[in-house]
């Protein structure tokens, strides 16, 4: 069976937890990665004999797996990570972590039970033959950890990596051609574990010659590994305090570079501890201040960059509006013209700092012909992950597409004049909400209305979109009062039924449900054509962009809330599924599988979550199945049988009802069956049965051996249901299964593509439309409550209301 990402990442957090308690993230994350390691590069070696990494016998893993449960099983892994190391120049790099280090595995039999339970953890993975075309199953799992070990590490330990989405958004924003040579090179002078660098070298098609440096040495280990497992086994990465020590240097001068990505360390307050003045960083500009680097990473880079050289950097807000001496970098750099863009993100997306941060864009390429600052504000884009934020790939995708179109849009991106940028009032700050007003506008309340009555026309305009979409529905609801304001024609419980009833809405909701599928049909073809050759990531870029540009002409609904619904279910179900049907083909794919067994810390079974059951304990037979879970099988060709089954489903919860209502009728004290109940209280079939016989033994009450006689029959029928239910069933779940080794290619593609995938994201998208008319409906509601009590209504109210008083005081016969 393919190893799929999302089995993966629970076996390598599985491993995780072999350690937990006795350290903390940033010290097991040594070993976890370490094994990970030798287990990739060992596969590796098995599948293809002229790898790059030499795996010497007595340094692979299956030589660490004959080391389990021996008493120096610690000591034996240490020499045998260390012979790896050794013929592969990684000395320093992969056997950092201890494995017989009893301060943090414990002594004896504790450190051996930790060390092979953790082998045998990664015994049961196999990286020989289940990565798909393209697909960077590794690469991804080590972005996995990172990030968990990153939020686990706590803020004084996450600074080592950049998460991964915002390194995409960083590869894309440099816009590499699709024919750009591998020769051209990228360099990150802050590169912590490597995986921004990797990025960009994704986004190349034919891949980017790395360079990077990293201070700390166990990071710097940290991305020798990362590189190889994403399989950049050449690259230079040298250790070393950039600012003090820059590695790549060229007879006296700085090394240059084609592309330079960094994240260096937000704020550096002791970058002039040792720095070297002799590469001219700074010439033409002013010196950073003492206590904050930020400005010296940044022309560091800028020195960095050939003349036609391009850049993204991440920093903090700050460089764009402090001042003093970084105000006058900061202008020297705009008139330059060396500032290409400014994005503002989200804040507490990085490991290690909750401030907001930035993205600006370094492009020397006709630089002096720059006339401004294309700006983005993407504060507002972001979900909630635990404790931090991240950038969704709706987020990532409105960023990357506002930026190479230069398209402006209103409360989030727009091209800057430098002479704006220039005027006195604003003298070259780039604080971004100088520029960009994101704030969402204000929700006025008008005295005019609550006095008059009335709706403000301007709050039924601002929901012009809608009345794009729907053009009759606005006549429908409203009608003009008075200059400047309308009145709702229907009553405010009938706004729902108005709006969801109306033909423009139910047309509405065809017409996007026709293009999803009209999308989805041109996409068939594709997806039948999944095998050992297909990229998975060109595979998801060419469906997610058509659907793109399906609902970009389309009114009201977002193009990337749909995209989301798409990346969303990609990134949780199809990309698992896809990777299966590479790895496999389309019938072996879909075959059902044994689940999977293990023992715990007590030794005690425990198996996987499976679909289907017959059985039960050990003997027990458990499927599973990845590709196409039962459900979908039966509802294409047992419906009728699973019809029966609801119905014996149905009949037995009546059955177990009844039984309720009756005792709960009869066994309230004094009643029929109050003495029957057992010692816990309760009135089983068992003590049902046991006071029947008692009764009828001492010829007792016969109303009371009625009602026991009553509901021991109760018992027997709900015995009976649920034997019915069981049956069917079983039945059933054992035709599902005969069904699949049955299935033709074509079969598992109508099942796949059509019943699981397509119709999976026809709901998800027609959600997104329900949403729409759930927010028009909710703002109308707001619109029409809030002007409903107007002073004329209030007014006639009263007189109708006094006009019934005088009425009854007639009646009455009393004197007002």
């Amino acid at each position: 069976m393919a190893l799929k990402k999302s089995d993966l990442y629970s076996s390598l957090w599985s491993s995780a937890d072999e350690l937990r308690g006795s350290m903390d993230a940033s010290q097991y994350k040594d070993y976890v990665l370490t094994l990970l390691f030798v287990k990739y590069v060992s596969d590796k070696a098995k599948a293809d004999k002229s790898a790059l990494i030499y795996v010497p016998d007595d340094g692979s893993f299956d030589h660490l797996i004959s080391l389990k449960g021996k008493p120096d099983v610690g000591e034996k892994v240490n020499c045998a990570i260390r012979r790896l190391a050794e013929e592969n120049d990684l000395l320093g790099v992969i056997n950092n972590a201890n494995f017989d280090d009893p301060a943090k595995l414990g002594s004896g039999k504790e450190l051996q039970d930790k060390v092979s339970n953790l082998i045998g953890i990664f015994q049961d993975m196999d990286f020989t033959g289940s990565k798909a075309e393209g697909d960077d199953l590794l690469g991804d799992a080590y972005e996995y950890l990172m990030r968990h070990f990153a939020t686990q590490s706590g803020k004084s330990k996450g600074q080592f990596y950049t998460p991964a989405e915002v390194s995409r958004v960083m590869s894309q924003l440099l816009q590499i051609p699709g024919d750009t040579p591998k020769s051209t090179t990228v360099y990150d002078p802050t590169c912590g574990s490597g995986s921004l660098l990797i990025k960009v070298a994704d986004a190349a098609p034919n891949g980017l010659t790395i360079y990077g440096q990293e201070n700390d040495n166990a990071t710097w280990a940290l991305a020798r590994m990362n590189m190889i497992l994403h399989g950049n086994e050449t690259h230079d990465l040298r250790q070393g305090n950039t600012l003090a020590d820059p590695k790549f240097t060229y007879n006296g001068n700085l090394q240059t570079f084609d592309y330079l990505v960094a994240n260096p360390p937000f704020s550096h307050k002791a970058w002039r501890n040792g720095f070297d003045f002799s590469f001219g960083r700074f010439d033409g500009f002013d010196t950073p201040p003492d206590k904050n680097g930020d400005y010296a990473f940044l022309l560091h880079m800028v020195k960095s960059l050939r003349p036609r050289g391009k850049g993204v950097v991440v920093l903090p807000h700050g460089v764009l509006f402090r001042g003093n001496s970084e105000a006058r970098i900061r202008t020297e750099l705009i008139k330059r013209g060396y500032i290409k863009a400014i994005i503002g993100l989200p804040g507490n997306l990085f490991f290690g700092t909750g401030i907001p941060a930035c993205l600006i864009v370094i492009d020397k390429e006709d630089a002096q012909a720059r006339s401004g600052i294309f700006m983005i504000d993407a504060s507002k884009g972001f979900a909630k992950d635990g404790p931090k934020n991240r950038l969704r790939p709706r987020d990532m995708h409105k960023i990357v597409d506002s930026y190479t179109s230069g398209k402006e849009i209103a409360r989030y991106s727009r091209m800057v004049p430098v002479s704006e940028i220039a005027d006195p009032k604003n003298d070259y700050n780039l604080n971004i909400p100088r520029y960009i007003d994101s704030s969402e506008p204000e929700d006025i309340q008008d005295l005019h209305a609550h006095m008059l009555g009335g709706i403000p026309t301007y709050d039924i305009d601002a929901l012009q979109p809608y009345w794009d979409a729907f053009p009759s529905l606005r006549s429908e609801l409203f009608a003009p009062l008075r200059d400047g304001y309308s009145e709702l024609k229907v009553e405010p419980s009938a706004i729902r039924s108005t709006v969801t009833g109306s033909a423009e809405y139910e047309a509405f909701e065809h017409d996007t449900a026709n293009t999803v599928q009209q999308w989805w049909a041109s996409k068939r073809g594709l997806l039948e054509t999944i095998g050992p050759d297909t990229k998975p990531a060109d595979l998801i870029h060419d469906i997610s962009e058509a659907l793109l540009e399906a609902f970009r002409s389309r009114p009201l609904i977002d193009e990337y809330g749909v995209y989301e619904q798409l990346m969303s279910y990609w990134n949780d179900v199809m990309h698992d599924d896809v990777f299966l049907i590479a790895s496999e083909g389309w019938t072996q794919a879909v075959q059902p599988r044994t689940a999977r067994t293990w023992k715990d810390k007590n030794n005690k079974p425990k198996y996987e979550d499976a679909h289907i059951v017959f059985g039960s304990g050990v003997n027990a037979q458990r499927w599973v199945m990845d590709l196409l879970p039962p459900e979908y099988v039966i509802a294409r060709y047992f419906a009728t049988e699973q019809a029966e089954l609801d119905r014996l489903t149905e009949a037995k919860d009546t059955a177990t009802l009844t039984i309720a209502e009756y005792i709960e009728e009869h066994a309230i004290e004094g009643g029929l069956l109050f003495d029957a109940a057992d010692d816990e209280g309760k009135l089983t079939n068992a003590a049902a049965t046991k006071a029947l016989k008692e009764l009828k033994a001492t010829k007792g009450d016969p109303d009371e051996i009625a009602a026991l006689t009553k509901v021991i029959a109760l018992y027997t029928a709900e015995a009976k249901a649920k034997g019915a239910v069981k049956d069917a069933t079983i039945a059933l779940n054992e035709r599902a299964v005969a069904k699949y080794k049955l299935l033709t290619e074509t079969d598992v593609q109508d099942l796949v593509i059509g019943d699981k995938w397509g119709a999976t994201l026809q709901r998800q998208i027609k959600g997104e439309v329900t949403a729409l008319g759930q927010n028009l409906i909710a703002r109308l509601s707001v619109l029409a409550l809030r002007y409903e009590f107007a002073i004329p209504r209030l007014e006639r109210d009263i007189e109708r209301l006094s006009a019934k008083v005088d009425q009854h005081l007639i009646e009455m016969k009393v004197n007002r």
